[in-house]
């Protein structure tokens, strides 16, 4: 579905992304991870076609996608962005939308209004920064293109709406799948709808896995707090805390059978480590 070769893009001096090869397939929920600056927008534009890259090659349903039209009706990207000059009413802009949207779906749109408590024919330059982010959702759901690409599409929605958000994301890739790449730093809210994940560092590709074999680089301890010490004492410790006298914490690093010996003789349980603290660990710096 999409492909990057040795792909890099500069902004004059500045490098966004270096040498970035990857590939991901049809029908997958992918999170793009990584601090702010790490190449995540620029990535993701690249794909969209709204940028040419500056070296390698770009490959989006089998074709080159920048100013492809075959290509370009079959990508939305979404992202977080002002709408403060858009002076189209709500039912306005959606139909707007429709008609560079060969799949797009009127009937689930008008649904998703209702749903996110969009006034239709409320200006968009008026909406809350709120509804504006639920407008920009329900585009993304609505133009049910082959890519969907949300770039920090829902921030500004609150716990609630975000939930109802995730949601519908997943009732409605079940029934039309398609390749969901998702930028976000509501990693904790999101991981569990990923398939895969990759992470972003400084414009370079620092992992992209399943996402249970990205968990599987890490590993959570929990137990007694004296064992749990005892057992990461000289271990790669990515977090810890503590409720009374029991304990966990977070390792970076897969354990070996001894130290697996080990956990079972202090009582202690093993499972994977949360994609946020590992993304912590792999750039370096607090997410």
């Amino acid at each position: 579905m999409i492909s990057l070769e040795n792909v890099s893009l500069r902004y004059r001096r500045t490098v966004a992304l270096d040498d970035v090869s990857l590939t991901i397939g049809d029908g997958v929920i992918c999170g793009v991870l990584g601090r702010n600056g790490s190449g995540k927008t620029s990535l993701l534009s690249l794909i969209a076609a709204w940028r040419r890259p500056s070296g390698g090659s770009v490959r989006v349903l089998g074709e080159n996608p920048y100013e492809n039209p075959r290509v370009m009706s079959q990508v939305a990207m979404v992202l977080d962005r002002s709408e403060a000059e858009n002076p189209l009413s709500v039912k306005e802009t959606l139909k707007m939308a429709a008609l560079f949207r060969p799949n797009w779906d009127a009937a689930y749109a008008d649904r998703l209004l209702r749903l996110f408590e969009l006034p239709a024919k409320k200006s968009v330059a008026s909406l809350s920064k709120g509804k504006a982010a639920a407008l920009r959702c329900v585009v993304g759901l609505a133009a049910r293109t082959p890519v969907t690409i949300y770039d920090e599409a829902y921030l500004g929605l609150d716990a609630a709406y975000r939930k109802l958000f995730i949601t519908e994301l997943l009732e409605d890739f079940t029934n039309n799948p398609r390749t969901v790449l998702l930028s976000t730093h509501f990693i904790g809210e999101m991981e569990n709808i990923f398939s895969e994940a990759l992470i972003l560092d400084g414009g370079r590709l620092m992992a992209h896995e399943d996402c249970d074999a990205l968990r599987a680089r890490g590993t959570t301890v929990a137990g007694m707090s004296d064992a749990v010490q005892a057992f990461v004492d000289g271990k790669n410790v990515l977090s810890r805390r503590a409720i009374g006298n029991q304990s966990e914490a977070i390792l970076f690093g897969a354990l070996d059978p001894k130290d697996r010996a080990e956990a079972a003789r202090l009582g202690l349980s093993l499972g994977g480590a949360p994609l946020q603290e590992l993304v912590i660990a792999m750039t370096g710096k607090e997410e």
